[in-house]
């Protein structure tokens, strides 16, 4: 509930600092006091449109700061609060501060944090309703009229939510599903074509190395078997080196024993008839290993051409081919088996679609049944607060299925007729000022509503009615204000006579200053306030008892 407002510098408000408690307070002064300044530094401190034209002339800036405090923080607005990175202690106040320049431009403060004007329009619905001669938000927005027959019909609305969530998360799967497919069976004949090349080809990993080593080997052996043929004359034919040396050798070997020389020369002979000999044989090693085929090279370089022509195509490595064939086989494979996966996912999304329809066609059939009730109970308040000749009713009418959500399928609306015969319409289109606010009234009364702001202010919602309309007026202010705060802009002693505490509104004028103040009355005053709202400017001895038998009555 709000417990402070202070004001600085606000239009005709110099400095006013207000403590408010639970209960009923109203506020009551002569017209023109200044009852609407409060109420703009109100809603400039929760984020309405900031106007230099509030800020006092001669002054550079105006300010105001608000006070709330809860036994618990209402769920929207913690949940607001988290999201800012705003922590609050277990029984600590919120503060919000607004500060306006006269040269425009304004600044906003939670809790000493500086804080966006959007984060306090955000959060301003769990604190402060309005309701006044020309209401736009609260009862008469139709956007919260499902979440308030709600609240009256009661039940449980997390299984419908869970079920929209569940049949919408089915519905996704099925589409992304079928989308798939579409697209992949567009490719069917491309992939198929591929994959009989591929398979036609077999690839196999680490197959383009082996390759191009095979190659490469090849290759050499065809520069080198010119030179190879060239050294045959080494060792091969009658007259090649090696045939001269072994007769040589031969020869000497029979004179050999004739000279010590001799010998030496025939081991030395012989020593090069063995290298030689060696020679011959690494010269035939090598002459097998490079040998080539030809008709292998061509093998061989066309498969390497084929593999890398297909690893472009795919856009990756030779080695990375076998895995490519894997993925278009698992593709088709889920091409011709994607009719029995559709199948499955549309027989999930249907039941979750049965189930949420199901959960949303009971939470249909408990809002036509709470309607009908809430019809009634609004219909009982109207009388007393001279709109006998109005009628309320709660209109819930099915959506598309296009605009079914995880509230359900119904569109509500609270619409009303305020003479006989004439059709119904929404609140704010048909109602006059003052119908409007004791309709709203009838509502809240009716409604009995949880979760709601803060603190509720009625703005002048008396004005027009007097005597026992405006006794019941107050009576129903009074009925709210039991369990929660509630501030009564009043011109009617009947409704003032209600309130648990009774602030006063006046102008004073010094020269060329004129301020406006607010100070909370005794008892004395609060009966001498009441007389004057009776009787006028001059408050006569008949005033006063009236006013005492108000009192007491209230």
């Amino acid at each position: 509930m709000l417990t402070r407002l202070s004001i600085r510098n606000i239009v005709l408000i110099e400095a006013l600092d207000l403590d408010f408690a639970r209960g009923l307070g109203v506020l009551t002064g002569e017209t023109g006091a200044g009852k609407s300044i409060l109420l703009d530094a109100l809603g400039l401190v929760i984020g309405n449109r900031a106007d230099n034209g509030l800020v006092r002339a001669g002054e550079d800036r105006a300010a105001v700061t608000a006070s709330f405090e809860f036994a618990n923080l209402p769920g929207p607005l913690q949940s607001a609060l988290d999201e800012a990175s705003i922590e609050m202690e277990p029984g600590e106040p919120l503060i919000l501060r607004r500060q306006l320049k006269a040269d425009g431009g304004s600044r906003a403060w939670l809790n000493d944090q500086p804080v966006s004007v959007a984060l306090l329009r955000e959060i301003a619905p769990a604190l402060v309703e309005i309701h006044g001669q020309h209401d736009d938000r609260g009862l008469v927005n139709a956007k919260g009229h499902r979440i308030l027959l709600d609240r009256f019909a009661g039940g449980d609305l997390a299984g419908l939510e869970t079920a929209f969530k569940a049949w919408r998360a089915a519905q996704d799967a099925l589409d992304a599903a079928r989308a798939d497919v579409a697209r992949a069976a567009e490719d069917q004949d491309l992939l198929l074509a591929h994959l009989a090349e591929l398979t036609a080809l077999a690839p196999e990993a680490g197959e383009e190395e082996a390759l191009a080593l095979a190659r490469a080997d090849m290759q050499k052996g065809e520069k080198l078997a010119e030179d190879l043929d060239a050294l045959r004359h080494v060792w091969e034919g009658s007259d090649s080196a090696l045939a001269n040396l072994r007769g040589a050798a031969r020869r000497l070997d029979r004179i050999a024993g004739e000279h010590p020389l001799l010998g030496e020369a025939l081991a030395a002979l012989d020593r090069a008839v063995i290298e030689a000999g060696e020679t011959e044989e690494k010269l035939e090693q090598a002459a097998q290993a490079l040998a080539f085929d030809p008709a292998e090279l061509d093998r061989i370089e066309t498969r390497l051409f084929d593999l890398r022509a297909q690893a472009r195509k795919h856009a990756c490595t030779p080695d990375d081919l076998p895995e490519k064939m894997a993925h278009m086989r698992t593709t088709l494979d889920a091409i011709e088996g994607g009719s029995e996966h559709i199948a499955r996912l549309e027989a999930a999304a249907q039941k979750a679609a049965l189930h949420y329809r199901d959960l949303a066609e009971k939470r249909h059939d408990l809002r036509r049944a709470a309607a009908k009730r809430l019809d009634k109970a609004v219909a009982s308040e109207l009388a007393p607060l001279k709109l006998d000749a109005a009628r309320f009713q709660t209109s819930v009418m099915k959506l598309p299925e296009a605009r079914w959500s995880a509230s359900g399928m119904d569109a509500v609306e609270f619409l009303i007729s305020t003479n006989p015969g004439a059709d119904f319409a929404p609140l704010a289109k048909i109602a006059s000022g003052g119908e409007l606010s004791r309709f709203i009234l009838a509502l809240k009364v009716a409604l009995a509503e949880e979760g709601g702001a803060a603190t509720v202010i009625f703005d002048e919602i008396d004005r027009g009615v007097g005597g026992a309309v405006a006794d019941a007026i107050g009576e129903r202010l009074s009925r709210l204000a039991s369990d929660g705060q509630l501030l009564a802009v009043t011109h009617s002693p009947q409704v003032a006579a209600r309130g648990d505490r009774h602030y006063m509104i006046s102008k004073s004028s010094k020269g060329t200053v004129t301020r406006t103040s607010v100070a909370p009355l005794s008892e004395a005053e609060r009966k001498e306030e009441i007389a004057r709202m009776l009787s006028g400017a001059e408050v006569t001895e008949e005033a006063r008892a009236q006013a005492d038998r108000l009192l007491i009555r209230a």
